[in-house]
């Protein structure tokens, strides 16, 4: 009897378990849907030229042919709301909205030569449209968006825009409220843009390189703008190549791959945005475009050279070294002439990487098992058939990358840290300032150290003096530009952080 009543008290147990598991997952899945449905192909209605879908929302890919009147090439820049439904794409053209219509507003993006020969069909330009949600706006998103401003001579990018939607204006559909707002004026390169989190799990670090150079740029996406550009000097200088960028799932390597100059990976900081640490790989297998992913892990790292894929460890000691070539194209065409060799690739949100070919093929490759290392990877060739011709991978950044907890950054997501009543003793006022800041406190506790931060973590130099025998400091913020900053005052008992802006 005691046996049936624990049997029974068992299954009550986990029928509840599994009751609270429906309740709970869907509310979490649907909040992460925004990049799993991916649009590709082109246009609509003629043989093998359909628009494609690769749907991940169910959990398993579903890929069907679908009635859209746009092309995407390479250029393909688009994002989902929480649920998986399409708010917007582009294919450096236009803007589109989710009638696949043009968007409010939304024509005529990337004024140049080029774009106006491209018009019908989208740019050819890998990474040159990335989607990031506005900080602190759920409702309105930036585009950055580029295109070839010195087409049949250097293929150069003069020019870095950004263009903002706001998806409550034509009735849910969106409308471009911005457009065409020059962020860098500069010799860049063509593409390769890419994004990640900041540190407080909320703002965004955009990345660009300068053409025939070792420099890169960075802009940090706030809720009140776009700040930088910061400069990067890391060695590794970049030329026009159609390569790729990716950072790591956990946002704490970049790589940069492109055949001319083969493969660099650094460690990136998510709270400054410093690269640091550069590892470079010569590859010299004398090919001409590639691409490149990281693991779901961010262990393995894989490199797609037209004719080959290689993977690398990123635990191993000597990373260059851990080089293992895990496939060879074997020669597979389309139609008798579009090979299926190896281009761009993408970390998918089934875990598994998908990569496209350097022509519209019907048939993508597939790693499934990228954590494993050598052929465990299990690399299978022109195995996802795609009912219509496609060239393009969507250029998603990692959107549900969150605050690295521990960083003086972390406190942008969740406000001023959690702090212990008995210190709550200590304030600051004005707040906003404008010139004098004031650190008052209720207990007699001696200050030992002040230090003041930036939103990317960077200490500041202020002058500090004491006021009245000690009751206040005064903090001369003059020096500093306007900006939210984070002032750290260290007791000999306790730390406490308070949050300030700078008018």
């Amino acid at each position: 009897m005691s046996f049936l009543k624990n049997n029974l008290l068992g299954v009550m147990l986990k029928l509840l378990y599994s009751i609270l598991f429906l309740l709970l997952v869907p509310k979490f899945v649907l909040s992460q849907n925004q990049d799993k449905l991916w649009l590709m192909g082109y246009g609509c209605c003629s043989l093998n030229f359909s628009g494609i879908n690769m749907d991940f929302r169910s959990g398993i890919l579903v890929i069907s042919p679908v009635v859209r009147h746009f092309n995407f090439m390479e250029t393909n820049g688009q994002i989902c709301d929480s649920t998986g439904n399409t708010l917007f794409c582009s294919n450096g053209i236009y803007v589109a909205n989710a009638l696949y219509d043009t968007m409010l507003n939304g024509s005529g993006l990337n004024p140049s030569a080029y774009t106006t020969a491209q018009n019908q069909y989208g740019l050819h330009l890998p990474q040159a449209n990335l989607v990031i949600p506005m900080p602190g706006d759920s409702s309105k998103y930036y585009l950055f968006h580029e295109t070839s401003d010195d087409y049949n001579n250097t293929f150069a990018t003069f020019y870095l825009y950004y263009s903002i939607i706001d998806m409550n204006l034509d009735g849910g559909l969106g409308g471009v409220v911005q457009k065409n707002t020059v962020l860098m004026n500069d010799t860049l390169v063509e593409g390769e843009l890419t994004a990640c989190k900041h540190a407080n799990g909320r703002d965004w670090w955009l990345l660009t390189h300068k053409l025939e150079s070792d420099t890169f740029y960075k802009f940090l996406v706030t809720p009140t703008g776009i700040q930088g550009p910061w400069v990067d000097e890391t060695g590794a200088r970049r030329i026009n190549y159609f390569g790729q960028t990716v950072f790591s799932p956990d946002g704490r390597k970049f790589a940069y791959y492109e055949p001319n100059k083969d493969l660099d990976v650094w460690d990136f900081n998510r709270c400054t945005g410093i690269l640091s640490n550069l590892i470079h790989v010569d590859i010299n297998d004398s090919m001409g475009a590639g691409g490149i992913a990281f693991s779901r892990s961010g262990r393995y790292l894989y490199v797609s050279s037209v004719n080959y894929v290689y993977q690398f460890d990123m635990q191993a000691t000597d990373v260059p070294g851990s080089l293992m070539t895990v496939a060879v194209y074997d020669g597979f065409t389309n139609a008798g002439f579009f090979p299926t060799v190896f281009y761009q690739m993408l970390l998918a949100p089934d875990d598994k990487i998908y990569i496209n070919s350097t022509s519209g093929v019907q048939d993508y490759h597939v790693i499934n098992y990228p954590d494993s290392i050598g052929l465990a990877c299990d690399l299978q060739q022109h195995s996802i058939h795609l009912p219509g011709y496609s060239k393009s991978l969507p250029n998603h950044p990692n959107y549900f990358l969150g605050a690295e907890h521990g960083s003086v950054c972390d406190s942008l997501t969740s406000g001023v840290p959690t702090i212990p009543i008995s210190i709550q003793s200590f304030n600051i006022f004005p707040n906003p300032v404008r010139n004098l800041l004031y650190i008052t406190q209720g207990r007699k506790e001696l200050i030992k150290t002040i230090n003041i931060f930036n939103s990317i973590g960077q200490i500041q130099v202020v002058s500090y003096s004491s006021i009245k025998n000690g009751e206040y400091l005064e903090v001369n913020t003059t020096s500093l530009s306007s900006g939210i900053y984070f002032l750290e005052m260290i007791s000999e008992k306790q730390k406490i952080v308070k949050r300030f802006v700078k008018e």
